[in-house]
């Protein structure tokens, strides 16, 4: 059988399970006058026998008109697309955008469409950003159809545009990182028309929404494939309009000088990041932190007097863009945080296996990571790119050891709440003073003491607070 026979089965076995709903929600259309046609991604994924449970399909009818057609029928019904011609609706744990033709114009300034009704299934698809979401099914009748050659692209792993590339992205320049984003979700191959007119056009980015272009890029970093769709940013000079920091990892290498190729290994780093994830699915927070872990090298690469080239603090100053960046990419204070944290923590590990680390330094290892030690764990062996096999043995090796130490040492102590042996009201009482800065600084002397030298009986823990107050002239 045929690949293109093999994709025809499968939509047909993924549109049996939710044709209950489509079709009768196909029915009520017909009824009332109008067409409706699974369309755009829910047709692709349906080929691709990966259909879930969120659909989209178009419409004939207008949003006044859907709305008159699902009232009654649907479980639940929200408008927040309305402006844009689109209805949503859930029915038997089914997620239902229905949206009406639309001919979106664009002024080539704005940063979003204007939206224009439009009148006919063709037109409609003709505006898709690619062949392979081009496609459609009619329900209840669930006839195909296909004037782009979707179908086909989908069977050669090809991303194209129905209209000519440069048509498609002067409509709409989020598209340009759209076909980086299927290409890592999909594993695709970009139309070379599609390329070319990306690395023409790649300034046009700049009318897109910082927050249009995030949800994009999370998208692509959290795809099957993240580094296909990275290298299709810098090939193109797309993420040099809004992630210059990746572009800037390519430094020069010279005879001379030599050092590890930052660019490429910072991209291993993301693959193997993305291996390390095991089963619970793309983790944005880990993959960002690998893609920004080495952004400080450019700023402070050094050659010594013996040639040795070094990237002292890169961890420092990599935090401090990260942080830059993901602000100004519109990402929430929190997710910043974590990804800036990994970062700043990213080398941490590189000594131990020098037999250095104190139990007191391993406790502080645990508690600066807090929760983000499991996924600081997983970016430290996603570092360990060395093609020397003994040496990548020995890093994979003391980080084993480092990871049973923190095991042994947390059974003993519970480092995951580490806290002073002492707490406030002790303090308080201990001093004879109410509660003010005197008792938060105690507290943080003793926690920095309990860091050094794990738990302390209560009667020195006791001895050393009251010696610390003296020193610090808060008792005689």
């Amino acid at each position: 059988m045929s690949v293109l026979n093999t994709a025809q089965r499968n939509a047909v076995q993924e549109l049996l399970r939710v044709s209950p709903v489509a079709d009768e929600l196909g029915r009520r259309f017909g009824a009332a006058g109008h067409e409706l046609h699974l369309v755009g991604g829910s047709v692709r994924d349906a080929l691709l026998g990966r259909l879930g449970d969120d659909l989209d399909f178009c419409t004939d009818a207008r949003p006044e008109q859907t709305l008159a057609v699902v009232k009654g029928w649907a479980d639940a019904i929200w408008e927040t697309g309305r402006e844009f011609g689109t209805i949503g609706v859930q029915k038997n744990g089914l997620r239902l955008e229905i949206t009406t033709y639309r001919a979106e114009a664009y002024d080539g300034v704005t940063r979003n469409p204007v939206v224009e009704y439009g009148d006919n299934l063709l037109d409609d698809l003709r505006r898709r950003d690619f062949t392979i979401n081009a496609m459609a099914v009619s329900l209840p009748g669930h006839v195909f159809t296909d004037p782009y050659g979707g179908l086909e692209d989908l069977a050669a792993g090809l991303i194209r545009t129905p209209s000519r590339p440069e048509e498609s992205f002067g409509d709409d320049p989020l598209r340009m990182l759209r076909a980086a984003r299927f290409a890592a979700k999909l594993r695709f191959t970009v139309d070379p028309a599609v390329l070319t007119a990306m690395r023409e056009m790649a300034a046009d980015l700049d009318r897109i929404t910082a927050e249009r272009i995030r949800d994009e890029f999370t998208k692509l970093l959290c795809g099957i494939d993240p580094v296909g769709g990275l290298r299709l940013l810098v090939d193109t000079g797309l993420a040099d309009r809004f992630l210059p920091e990746l572009s800037g990892l390519k430094l020069e290498i010279d005879e001379h000088a030599q050092h590890k190729d930052v660019y490429e290994h910072t991209l291993i780093v993301v693959a193997n990041a993305v291996r390390l994830e095991g089963d619970a699915g793309p983790d944005f927070i880990l993959r960002m932190a690998a893609l920004m872990h080495d952004v400080g090298k450019p700023a402070t690469k050094a050659v010594g007097r013996d040639g040795r080239v070094s990237f002292h603090h890169h961890e420092v100053v990599g935090a401090r863009l990260t942080k830059q960046r993901m602000k100004a990419m519109k990402y929430p204070k929190d997710v910043i945080s974590d990804v800036v944290g990994l970062v700043a923590l990213h080398l941490r590990f590189y000594g131990y296996g020098r037999g250095e680390w104190t139990d007191s330094a391993v406790r502080r290892y645990v508690t600066d990571a807090g929760p983000l030690l499991p996924r600081l764990h997983k970016l430290t062996r996603s570092d360990c790119t060395t093609r020397n096999r003994r040496k990548a043995a020995a890093l994979a090796a003391d980080y084993d050891a480092l990871e049973e130490r923190i095991a042994r040492i947390q059974e003993e102590e519970d480092l995951a709440r580490v806290r002073p042996d002492l707490d406030g009201n002790a303090i308080m009482e201990l001093l004879g003073v109410p509660p003010g800065p005197i008792v938060g600084q105690a507290w943080r002397h003793l926690k920095e003491l309990r860091l050094d030298r794990g738990p302390l009986p209560r009667d020195e823990a006791e001895a050393e607070l009251l010696r610390w107050a003296r020193e610090h002239g808060h008792i005689s």
